[in-house]
């Protein structure tokens, strides 16, 4: 841990130290074979002492040191024995004290005193509405505001794991309420700070997303006109998400935690709008479609009496055109297919 002089912040300076081990494999066989010499050294010094024949020679002594060695040292020495999968790390404690942090696969040996810490294994504090369930592979399963975690026991997992927050009901920038739920992807990198600077960092990581995702939702609308090029929840999600992330990584730098990628699963009106929200659309659909329509026809109409003008095919008059428009209009803009007319006299 560094210390910054004229700060009081004391718990955001943890910075991660390795932890002093030896190889795990050498210790395992050196204190076996102990064990075993002090087994020999024990049965071979019990029978002096019990006969009565112990002097010239410590006997008593011996056998008291591999009693000594045996039930007492060479079981603590085992404590001291820890194996870590790919991937995985603890935080070692020394009476109170960060001692350093074991990271890497293999099977090593640390001083037999030091406590291994994981804030997340342990559950979170009074009064959160979290739950711990134990799982087959002797871990534990962390429940709570719409999170679950696996996290192993006593172990830090360095692997990038899923939280998928439950939908939340948040208010975009023209205050309609929308239903909106994210998915994030992270992993620990710092496991001083992960350990030591928050209570329990998935509990944190959780409410830090809910908290960014309100900030960063009210800044934009659910939906915007392709038009006006403002950005919009459905229509700029992967902006959007790009924002998330980057305030979620702003909030638990403190923790120690990467966010590596953060992506809208959910994305809707709230229930009590989204009638009304989807007639306006339809509304707007309709609008367009008939606008569409309506220039289209007046491009044909345009075309088809300029042909008939350039070719002379026939003379028509300002009522005769009017006429034509008329019909055209209603040919090319109506919903239903036309009926043909024979008109065998004239309009006049």
């Amino acid at each position: 841990m560094s210390e910054k002089p004229g700060t009081s912040e004391r718990q955001l300076h943890y910075e991660e130290i390795k932890a002093k081990s030896t190889s795990g494999m050498m210790i395992l066989i050196l204190n076996i074979a102990l064990m075993i010499g002090a087994i020999i050294g024990f049965i071979y010094g019990i029978g002096p002492v019990d006969k009565g024949t112990a002097s010239g020679f410590p006997w008593l002594g011996l056998v008291i040191v591999c009693a000594f060695y045996f039930f007492l040292i060479g079981p603590f020495l085992f404590v001291g024995l820890k194996i870590l999968q790919p991937n995985e790390a603890l935080v070692l404690t020394l009476f109170g004290k960060y001692y350093g942090t074991l990271r890497g696969e293999g099977f090593f040996f640390v001083n037999p005193f030091v406590v291994a810490v994981n804030p997340a294994s342990a559950g979170a504090p009074a009064g959160t509405a979290v739950s711990i369930e134990k799982t087959s592979s002797g871990g534990k399963s962390i429940h709570g505001h719409g999170v679950s975690v696996k996290v192993p026991n006593k172990k830090i997992s360095l692997k990038s794991m899923t939280m998928n927050n439950e939908t939340q009901k948040i208010n975009d920038e023209l205050g309609n309420p929308i239903i909106i739920g994210i998915v994030v992807i992270w992993k620990v990198v710092n496991t001083a700070k992960a350990a030591f600077n928050v209570d329990n960092y998935v509990e944190f990581l959780s409410i830090q997303c809910d908290s960014s995702l309100r900030n960063i939702v009210r800044l934009y609308p659910y939906d915007a006109s392709t038009e006006d090029g403002e950005k919009s929840l459905r229509g700029s999600s992967q902006e959007v998400a790009e924002k998330i992330k980057e305030e979620i990584q702003s909030r638990v730098d403190v923790a120690g935690l990467e966010i590596l990628e953060a992506r809208i699963t959910h994305l809707a009106y709230a229930p009590e709008i989204a009638a009304a929200m989807l007639q306006r659309q339809q509304a707007s659909a309709i609008i367009a479609a008939r606008q569409m329509i309506v220039e289209g026809a007046v491009g044909m109409v345009e075309m088809a009496l300029s042909k008939l003008s350039e070719n002379n095919i026939v003379e028509l008059d300002e009522e005769r055109k009017a006429a034509m428009v008329s019909n055209l209009l209603v040919v090319l803009c109506g919903n239903k297919d036309p009926q043909p007319i024979v008109n065998s006299g004239t309009i006049y």
